[in-house]
């Protein structure tokens, strides 16, 4: 409760957290978010799939897997004008960030060219930017950085003990190494993990004990619970109980108190009073736009009616 960050929380101590009464839970969670933020503000992020669709990878959770039957339709990448023009629309409804996401196992060079002419494009009309495109090597996170990416998205999705019941065709250490070549070209790291996907509260501790032992923690942190697709193999998945998400929000603003926690995917089957008791946690970021990648989000005028009800407002960049 002392506010220092700290990067050598064990899953014992995350564990500890996780079993505080509610209560105490989330006092010691606004408490500290409060140290560091103005516990008013929301960052507005706008995420958009400029390349959907077709990705080689098995990860059990994605309707965008060439190996599953989930009616998402491959698609080529997005020309740089109409991402631009995108970007343009989500900032005059209120975004401050806007992300770009490739359903790529990684990019190819050639790619990456069009890639950081949307990253111009989008830093030209004063957004922050951000992209997530799959594993990049050490010559491609330098690119992005010289493109002006402010965040690298790369989610460690589980804990490493789970991981390798949800995804086959990567490894949770090529995920590591990914966040370490970002960092190395001085992107800020946006990197959280699902929940719900069938793993324990032990298995939710891991996660967050590995994303609190990096150095620096993660910039921003988004906490998504998982949006069961048709399709995908996660798609009959028991929904995770409301306040169980909310104690990993809180646990995750203890561990990284000076990280932005987002509410990402999932958001369009949460109520309203789920959503303020995540603010309430610690969260203050969400995604703004009626879809996130492929999924549902809750549509603009929703979210702000929620802002307006709580008495929240945009954060400044």
């Amino acid at each position: 409760m002392s506010g220092d960050i700290r990067h050598d929380w064990t899953r014992g101590d995350i564990r500890a957290l996780f079993q505080l009464p509610f209560n105490e839970l989330i006092f010691r969670a606004q408490s500290l978010h409060r140290t560091y933020f103005d516990a008013r503000e929301v960052q507005i992020s706008t995420l958009l799939s400029i390349k959907t669709g077709g990705c080689p990878e098995d990860c059990a959770y994605c309707p965008q897997s060439a190996r599953y039957d989930t009616g998402v339709k491959a698609e080529k990448l997005m020309a740089v004008s109409a991402v631009v023009a995108e970007a343009r629309a989500a900032k005059a409804a209120g975004a401050s960030r806007f992300c770009m996401g490739a359903a790529w196992r990684e990019p190819k060079d050639r790619d990456l060219d069009q890639v950081c002419a949307m990253v111009e494009g989008v830093k030209s009309l004063g957004l922050e930017t951000c992209a997530t495109l799959g594993m990049l090597t050490q010559d491609q996170a330098q690119r992005l950085k010289g493109a002006g990416l402010d965040y690298y998205n790369h989610n460690l999705d589980t804990s490493p003990e789970f991981y390798g019941d949800i995804i086959t065709t990567r490894t949770y250490q090529e995920r590591l190494d990914t966040l370490a070549e970002v960092r190395a070209a001085g992107i800020n790291v946006c990197c959280g993990g699902i929940v719900g996907m069938g793993e324990s509260e032990d298995d939710r501790a891991g996660l967050i004990a590995t994303l609190a032992s990096l150095d620096p923690h993660p910039q921003s942190v988004p906490i998504n619970p998982l949006v069961r697709v048709a399709g995908t193999p996660l798609d009959g998945m028991f929904a995770l109980d409301p306040l169980d998400f909310v104690r990993t929000i809180a646990v995750a603003r203890i561990a990284m108190p000076k990280s932005v926690v987002r509410l990402s995917a999932g958001r369009e089957e949460m109520s309203d009073e789920t959503q303020a008791l995540c603010f309430l946690a610690g969260a203050n970021s969400i995604f703004y736009g009626p879809k996130l990648l492929t999924t549902p989000n809750p549509v603009a005028d929703h979210d702000r009616a929620l802002m307006d009800r709580l008495g929240m407002k945009p954060m400044a960049v």
